[in-house]
């Protein structure tokens, strides 16, 4: 316990509760601009630390982590444009309620369910660090493929347009993740002697384009068109019915997102996909997504904020980054001088608690933001639309140049973004699109590290355990509509038989 206050009291000080607070808000602001990650502004902030003692340096790199995740919901929400990758689920039904003049609501809904999240995994991190961290030391090249397996499964329900069209949609996207030079032979695909092509597509200025200007597009069309909001609708936040009905999911979608968290290198991406995908499988108003469903807002917002969390527990107790971020503070840590892993643990565990209070005081203060702000947030929707949009293409173009400050990675945005309008028009959710690339590339280098580890042996896949529960996991997710449409007709159908018979 001695620990325990230790490194409480070394984040209280006040110095290091505003360098916390500053942290927040720059993630925040990160969060909220089109293509501009919370890895980016921590690599930008490490040089800034190296005057700072490693505790207010390492806490304010942990607090902007953890707000820059949430403030990508906030354009996700009110004009369908995600602020980070994570946060392309969150649009799905945040964007649909802010339509109906709930923005407010919505963005209530992302700060609660992200602290819940956030607070979640904080506790798990702190309760469980050393045991959790040694499930995640088993996982191979072959429990990663069944698990991005898994992930892609959910492709025909992650949206709420057709599945066949969602299956169309995700397909393409695993085409196009196959553009670049394979990890394995070296061989050149579908690059067109274009050396940007090289290293494949990256899908943040994708996501950009089929987001930011693909909606923007196709609003082109209705800007004609008069749009009247009731203010008082607009700012309303949710209420306490709302959080009941969606605390379920919010328990659920953490416990996934720590556990994607945990796993090196899965990230909260993955994790903001599955948790939605949950949501929706478990929900009593499954017709609701993709309309303006809380729950589908909630469900990704827990998922990937409890993914910040869970990362955190390999990058301390073993020293392996748990995503791209963290693999900065595990850089930022070493330069400090700490050595992390079990000798950090062992050591130093007032360290430990100190960042874990860190994140806790960043939660609670993007809680006070979020909640506070939403009224703030929500009246950008009432902004006209021949103002809002042209500031939207040009925080796009900038936010795609910035990801690798390069023109190609804007023509890509632009060229994703005449892609994403036209598949709107035809009724291809783009999230499906996304999902296939980000996905894609993963299964096909874990699959590759996995035939190069068993020496082509496809059958050393049945001998894990762990593989074994994913791939069957990846079934019932494939014949889960018709286990849900058909099993109760089934029992609905025998008992009627039975109630019949003399």
């Amino acid at each position: 316990m001695e620990a325990v206050f230790s490194g409480i009291a070394l984040i209280l000080e006040p110095f290091n509760l505003a360098l916390i607070f500053v942290g927040v808000l720059i993630g925040v602001l990160v969060g909220v601009l089109p293509g501009l990650s919370s890895a980016m502004a921590v690599a930008l902030l490490l040089p800034f630390t190296i005057g700072l003692e490693p505790v207010p340096a390492i806490a304010m790199m942990a607090a902007l982590y953890c707000a820059g995740t949430f403030g990508g919901s906030i354009t996700a929400i009110l004009i369908n444009t995600p602020g980070a990758p994570p946060a392309i689920a969150t649009a799905l039904d945040g964007y649909p309620l802010a339509q109906r003049g709930e923005a407010g609501r919505a963005l209530g809904i992302a700060a609660v369910a992200s602290v819940m999240g956030g607070l979640f995994s904080l506790v798990v991190f702190i309760l469980a660090a050393p045991a959790l961290a040694a499930i995640a030391l088993q996982f191979r090249p072959q429990e990663y493929f069944a698990l991005t397996l898994f992930g892609l499964s959910m492709l025909a329900t992650i949206s709420g347009k057709s599945s066949l069209r969602n299956l169309i949609a995700g397909a393409l996207g695993v085409l196009v993740s196959t553009i670049g030079v394979h990890m394995s032979t070296g061989v050149e695909r579908f690059t067109f002697g274009l050396s940007g092509l090289y290293e494949g597509i990256s899908f943040v200025p994708v996501l950009i384009g089929l987001f930011a200007i693909g909606e923007l597009l196709n609003q082109s069309q209705t800007l004609d068109k008069t749009v009247e909001r009731i203010k008082s609708v607009a700012v309303r936040l949710p209420s306490r019915e709302d959080f009941r009905r969606v605390r379920g999911t919010i328990l659920r979608s953490s416990g996934i997102g720590t556990f994607i968290g945990i796993l090196p290198a899965e990230g909260s991406t993955v994790a903001a996909i599955i948790g939605y995908n949950e949501a929706k499988r478990w929900s009593r108003n499954k017709e609701e997504f993709g309309k303006g469903s809380i729950e589908g807002i909630a469900g990704p917002e827990a998922a990937n904020n409890a993914a910040t969390g869970g990362a955190m527990v390999p990058t301390l107790a073993l020293g392996i980054p748990g995503s791209g971020t963290t693999a900065i503070i595990l850089a930022a840590l070493i330069m400090h001088g700490f050595r992390p892993g079990p000798y950090l643990v062992r050591e130093t565990p007032e360290f430990i608690y100190a960042i874990f209070t860190a994140m806790l005081v960043a939660n609670f203060l993007f809680l006070g933001i979020g909640l506070a702000g939403a009224k703030i947030f929500s009246r950008i929707t009432l902004i006209p639309r021949t103002f809002l949009w042209p500031s939207v293409f040009v925080f796009s173009m900038v936010g795609a140049y910035a990801y690798a400050q390069t023109p190609f990675d804007v023509w890509v945005m632009l060229i994703s973004g005449i892609v994403g309008f036209v598949m709107l028009r035809h009724g291809f959710g783009p999230a499906p699109f996304v999902m296939g690339l980000i996905l894609g590339r993963l299964v096909e280098e874990t699959w590759s590290q996995s035939m190069v580890i068993m020496d082509g042996n496809w059958w050393g896949f049945l001998e894990s355990p762990i593989v074994l529960l994913f791939l069957g996991l990846t079934v019932i997710s494939l014949f889960w509509p018709l286990i849900t449409e058909h099993v109760p007709k089934l029992f609905r159908s025998r008992r009627g038989a039975e109630a019949g018979s003399p």
